[in-house]
């Protein structure tokens, strides 16, 4: 594993979790300091390398959060579109990333947020609702909640919704979504 340490002291480095025979990759950045740490869950179609996310990541870096991004799904598996709706799946690897994060050294004192993408937001809603109180905050942007209807009422964390002001089909699932959480 890659580490390299910036002139501000913190922690980036390529990471592999292993999780049912296939290893999630992802990249871990946590600064000097941090208070807490987002693990993104990727929706349909995206990677870690979304321009997207890493901005959003660079702005949580700067206010003492850490981050991992990874791809919940192996190149195989993303190039069959099936796959990238499999929110079981999606949430059985986050899930797994989540209790590596509370495993490490580095980071199992930190506070644990999620923070989720079209399908990947599905999947951090139903991860939330299996760890209860351990997940202190979820974001879901332009998200599929949707999708984690069943998992809505047991999520304890603070949830943001976001979604476009245009995106009227969406802005209607969050809505029926919002009206399930708790």
């Amino acid at each position: 594993m890659n580490q390299t340490n910036t002139k501000e002291k913190r922690i980036h480095r390529i990471v592999h979790i292993p999780a049912n025979g296939v290893k999630v990759e992802g990249a871990l950045v946590i600064p000097e300091a941090a208070c807490g740490i987002v693990l993104f869950a990727h929706g349909s179609g995206s990677s870690r390398h979304s321009p997207r996310n890493n901005f959003v990541a660079e702005v949580l870096h700067g206010a003492r959060l850490g981050t991992l991004l990874m791809d919940l799904l192996t190149r195989e598996e993303d190039s069959l579109y099936e796959n990238r709706f499999d929110i079981d799946l999606l949430t059985w690897r986050l899930e797994r990333a989540t209790q590596w994060v509370m495993e490490q050294p580095e980071s199992n004192s930190l506070d644990i947020g999620y923070f989720g993408a079209s399908t990947g937001a599905a999947a951090a809603l139903q991860a939330a609702a299996a760890f209860g109180a351990s997940i202190r905050a979820v974001v879901s942007r332009g998200g599929r909640p949707d999708l984690a209807m069943s998992a809505l009422p047991d999520v304890q964390s603070p949830t943001l919704l976001i979604v476009g002001g245009l995106d009227d089909i969406v802005i209607g699932l969050n809505r029926q979504a919002y009206e399930k959480l708790q």
